[in-house]
């Protein structure tokens, strides 16, 4: 069975929704109908849930971990949480409803391939599940899937859930979402979670759980264009691997074989893979999310931040950069001309903020070029100067190559993250 889970592909998923929209719950459910939790955890809770006088076993508290949380009964921080059934590992990032705390909400999401976006069955489009479409838009979440939770309260009534699903998907109509997935359910009674509703026998779709173990994420992945930043340089110095220089780094994009050209970035030049070595051994080909290490034909002088391509679709190689800026800094606000470090990829730089194009109002999509002052949880159009040359892509084309962070070089604190458009 180890074996099994070892080679199982791995799904990160995000949860959003406003808050007592049950995502707490419905994370319990999933870790306790797929029997992904530890005994004495259950008791645990049943035993918290029985002190409280609460009616049932509250699975909310498996996720709760904040003491702050769990009195306030809300999502705070974005809590990760592991599990795996024989098919997928998955990671959970639970992240929270209220509008202070967006920031949280992109962490979350910026490398999930499913965001699950939750809907009270009674209250129907919110203004808070607006908000979370676009950001799920914004940060190109490949597959999305809106949980109208909560049918026990509505008498499972299939024309609310087709209301819901009405109202929704003209909403969604006007933003970049390209597969979206609707299930009814009720995650405190465990419908249509891990085990298909008796409730809802209208409903002919499959359970949340079956759609995670089986949507398709391979193609999630940009796989036609080849992107390597380099991480390491792996010299070993000593006499059984003498002559060794690899670079070690994650596929950021396409697929490298062995006698594959490649050009390397800055310098230009051009060489071919020689060997692709792992810690599990050779291979004849890499690709996505894998981490591996490359060894060239020739002796080319490459170092941590370069970038290893194809001649022929090389990225845009500039130090004028825009990009979509969610803002994390409570403290500061954005400041034009502000200096700030940056990571893009393996790459350290320091950039100065040119211009602040708008403002965005992430509940209408309305640009605001008048008010520029951007302060924590904000999300603008803003252009950087580099201090040297940035490999990028367009974050819709590629999101390792297309985001960047920046840094307060004060402090050290991450107090933004960019999608370059």
């Amino acid at each position: 069975m180890a074996q099994e889970y070892s080679n199982s592909e791995l799904l990160r998923f995000t949860t959003a929704g406003s808050v007592d929209d049950g995502k707490s719950t419905l994370i319990g459910r999933l870790l306790y109908d797929s029997k992904s939790i530890f005994q004495d955890q259950m008791e645990a809770i049943e035993a918290t849930s029985l002190r409280r006088g609460e009616e049932e076993v509250n699975l909310a508290l498996l996720t709760d971990g904040l003491k702050s949380e769990r009195e306030q009964g809300i999502t705070i921080d974005v809590a990760y949480r592991y599990f795996s059934t024989p098919k997928r590992k998955f990671i959970i990032a639970d992240t929270p409803g209220h509008t202070q705390y967006t920031r949280n909400m992109v962490t979350g999401a910026s490398t999930a391939n499913v965001a699950l976006i939750l809907i009270d069955a009674r209250n129907g489009v919110a203004e808070q599940t607006r908000r979370h479409a676009i950001i799920a838009s914004l940060l190109q979440i490949p597959h999305l899937v809106v949980c109208i939770n909560k049918m026990d309260l509505v008498d499972y009534s299939e024309s609310v859930y087709e209301d819901i699903k009405e109202r929704f998907e003209a909403f969604a109509s006007k933003l970049e979402i390209k597969d979206v997935h609707f299930i009814p359910m009720s995650a405190l009674k465990g419908d249509n979670v891990v085990d298909k509703s008796k409730n809802m026998d209208w409903y002919g779709g499959s359970t949340l759980m079956y759609y995670l173990e089986n949507v398709h994420i391979g193609s999630d992945y940009n796989l036609i264009d080849c992107r390597f930043p380099v991480q390491h340089v792996i010299r070993p110095y000593n006499d059984e691997y003498h002559d060794y220089r690899g670079y070690a780094g994650r596929l950021a994009g396409g697929v490298f074989k062995k006698g594959d050209k490649v050009m390397v970035l800055p310098s230009g030049f051009t060489t071919t893979v020689k060997k692709i070595d792992t810690f599990d051994g050779e291979l004849e080909k890499c690709y996505p999310p894998m981490s591996v290490t490359l060894l060239l034909e020739d002796d080319i002088d490459i170092s941590r931040g370069d970038m290893i391509v194809r001649e022929n679709n090389a990225p845009t190689t500039t130090q004028d950069v825009e990009i979509m800026l969610c803002w994390f800094d409570d403290k500061k606000s954005l400041q034009t001309n502000g200096k700030y470090a940056i990571k893009h990829t393996s790459q350290d730089a320091r950039v100065i903020v040119k211009n602040i194009r708008y403002k965005l109002d992430i509940n209408s999509l309305h640009r605001d070029e008048e008010n520029t002052e951007i302060k924590v949880n904000d999300i603008a159009r803003v252009v950087l100067r580099s201090t040297k040359p940035l490999f990028i892509d367009a974050y819709r084309k590629n999101r390792t190559t297309g985001s960047l962070i920046l840094i307060d070089e004060g402090t050290n604190n991450t107090v933004g993250v960019g999608m370059i458009i």
